[in-house]
């Protein structure tokens, strides 16, 4: 079974700190692997584990990208992709560069997280099941493969177990697994598995961002006095807490 896993570099929020002007600084905040993602490696690695076959990932990024494909590597991937030359945030740019490189590789199952945690639009698996013109089954929480079936345990309000052939595109959920630590023997041996990276040059991103500021949040700096302090502080927060 051939299995493609898309895995999504990303900068750690967590370090991104505004100026003055509102603008996020995100200059030398170092990358990792966004956290869907990480669940995605952990689903696409277990099927190879339980099934047989063969895992494969792509990563859209640039030279930061090495430790984020490294230790997707390290968690059971076989051989990975670095596509460079893009790094917009437009869905559907996105997945005509992931199509194109799918459409020219074997595949049985692509898995992919159901959205991600720096922008959340939950849009690439749709478009990618459109330009690949395959099934999609989306909010995975468990997968079962049952002569060339795929049956998916889908988590939507209510659970519902879907059954779909291959080839079909899973996007899952972050409830799915929880992603393994790999070992030092497991670090050390990635180092020796393939990376094969190529360059890509999209003409089909019609998406500029305008403006990215983050939203003022001004403090009233209201200053109660000694003698009737007290009781105009619990009065603001009666009104706070209704």
């Amino acid at each position: 079974m051939e299995i493609i896993v898309l895995v999504k570099q990303m900068i750690d929020l967590d370090q991104i700190k505004i100026d003055s002007s509102g603008r996020p600084i995100t200059e030398n905040i170092p990358y990792k692997t966004e956290i869907l993602s990480k669940n995605a490696i952990e689903a696409a690695v277990q099927l190879k584990e339980k099934y047989g076959g063969h895992v494969v990932s792509i990563t859209l990024g640039n030279e930061k990208a090495g430790q984020v494909v490294k230790e997707a590597l390290a968690m059971g991937v076989d051989e990975s992709y670095i596509i460079t030359g893009y790094d917009h945030s437009d869905p559907l740019a996105t997945g005509k560069v992931l199509a194109s490189k799918i459409k020219s590789m074997n595949y049985d199952v692509i898995i992919l997280g159901n959205q991600s945690a720096d922008s959340y639009t939950g849009l690439l698996p749709g478009i990618l099941s459109g330009l690949l013109n395959i099934n999609i089954i989306s909010n995975a929480i468990s997968i079962e493969i049952d002569n060339n079936k795929v049956k998916v345990t889908s988590a939507q309000g209510v659970n519902y177990l879907e059954e779909t052939n291959m080839p079909v595109i899973i996007s899952v959920a972050q409830e799915i697994n929880t992603p393994r630590l790999p070992t030092i023997m497991q670090i050390m041996a990635a180092s020796k598995k393939k990376i094969n990276i190529e360059e890509s040059k999209p003409e089909y991103n019609d998406i500029k961002i305008l403006s990215n500021l983050a939203p003022k949040s001004e403090r009233k700096k209201i200053i109660y006095k000694d003698d009737n302090g007290i009781d105009e502080i619990a009065k603001v927060l009666k009104g706070v807490s209704r």
